[in-house]
């Protein structure tokens, strides 16, 4: 299992402290990131967190998949690896 984690439905107003303030109570993080992209025309909000231990990562999907931050059901789960193609990088 790996230690990065996918979040998902974050609230529009979510920044990186609030993002790592909810992380950190799971365990030490590695990384994290939040972005802002668009589909079908509507802003979402996701992010990204790479804990240091995979015991933190079960932790955090246990204890907050599903959970209401900040008026938002959050989802999180295992991140799924990048596919180099997709990125734009070399094979």
């Amino acid at each position: 299992m790996s230690n990065k984690l996918y979040v998902g439905n974050l609230a529009l107003d979510m920044n990186m402290a609030r993002f790592q303030e909810l992380f950190a109570a799971q365990g030490e993080i590695v990384r994290s990131r939040v972005s802002v992209h668009h589909e079908a025309g509507k802003p979402r909000v996701s992010g990204f967190v790479e804990m240091a231990q995979e015991e933190d990562a079960r932790k955090a999907i246990s204890n907050l998949n599903g959970h209401d931050f900040m008026g938002c059901d959050l989802e999180v789960r295992m991140a799924k690896p990048r596919n180099p193609r997709l990125m734009g990088e070399p094979r």
